[in-house]
């Protein structure tokens, strides 16, 4: 009996073990599951994640500015719906509360509405898919969406973002994006690199915003660092170009910043993210601190 007992302990020391190791060796969410990685059928993916930008300076003047400060709340679903894992569809949410007039950064948190210094308010909403063109090549995607507005005016005098005479909300025009994603592990698995290719054609009466008629460009590269399956922390460099088309209004500018992820459980991530707005062309110069936490189940 004595042998029996011990022969079971050693065999369930063994398996604990083996199971341990198994654990250890699967990748987290965060590893595996970067935006170039599709769901499989049944999966869930819902991220919420939520930009401030604040500036006191632009190209448009030279010196200090008053303050103004832009909150995004973006909500990304999708669902995994093919037996292969090559498509996915979605629905995108937006949400915006701008200030300007030197009012404090915090203050897009107040949702008050002051008349000539705050809006708020959803702003538009995308049905999206989400698939992989080549067989061959699991890790590059396209994510396709189309942005419907649910603003009245963009402004409340209907005038760009760098006239003080109105509050900026959100642009009034639909956007056709597509969204081409890639990412490389190294063979150490330590090191990871994602690259993504924004682009967005915006289009709608002229006078209803500055940026219809317009194709806006957005390459980005991140590079990856993982001390640990559960954390990470990255470096970013993305430069961002509006190309007129008809309505006489180009853009450019180009952001450098930094950040951290973190497997919170084996469904919920977090992360943290700056950037700084270092050169552009009719554009703020103003920095990003943004926050998301992201569900996959």
């Amino acid at each position: 009996m004595k042998k029996i007992s011990l022969l079971l302990l050693l065999v369930m020391t063994s398996y604990l073990g083996f199971s341990q190791d198994g654990e250890d060796s699967q990748k987290s969410v965060i590893q595996e599951y970067t935006p170039s990685k599709l769901l499989n059928k049944g999966q869930w993916d819902i991220k919420w994640f939520n930009n401030l930008y604040t500036q006191t300076e632009s190209t448009f003047s030279s010196g200090k500015e008053a303050r103004q400060t832009f909150f995004t709340s973006t909500i990304d679903i999708f669902t995994g719906i093919s037996e292969t894992s090559r498509f996915n569809i979605g629905l995108l949410l937006e949400f915006r509360s701008n200030v300007v007039a030197d009012r404090n950064a915090l203050d897009v948190f107040s949702f008050d509405g002051e008349r000539g210094t705050a809006r708020s308010g959803f702003t538009s909403f995308a049905p999206a898919v989400k698939f992989n063109p080549i067989k061959d090549v699991g890790n590059f995607t396209i994510q396709t969406a189309f942005h419907i507005p649910l603003v009245d005016n963009e402004s409340e005098d209907f005038l760009p973002v760098n006239n003080n005479n109105g509050v900026f909300l959100d642009q009034k025009g639909f956007i056709f994006q597509n969204r081409f994603f890639y990412d490389y592990t190294f063979p150490s698995g330590d090191w990871q690199l994602f690259t993504e290719l924004n682009t967005e054609y915006n289009f709608g009466k002229k006078e209803d915003s500055f940026a219809n008629n317009s194709l806006l460009l957005t390459p980005g590269v991140f590079l990856s660092y993982f001390p640990s399956q559960k954390f990470t922390v990255l470096g970013l460099l993305q430069h961002q170009q509006r190309i007129d088309t008809g309505n006489n209004f180009e853009q450019d500018f180009t952001a450098l910043g930094g950040g951290l992820k973190y497997q919170l459980t084996k469904v919920l991530n977090i992360e943290a993210l700056y950037t700084n707005f270092v050169r552009g062309n009719n554009t703020g110069l103003g920095e990003t601190f943004n926050i998301g936490l992201r569900a996959l189940f």
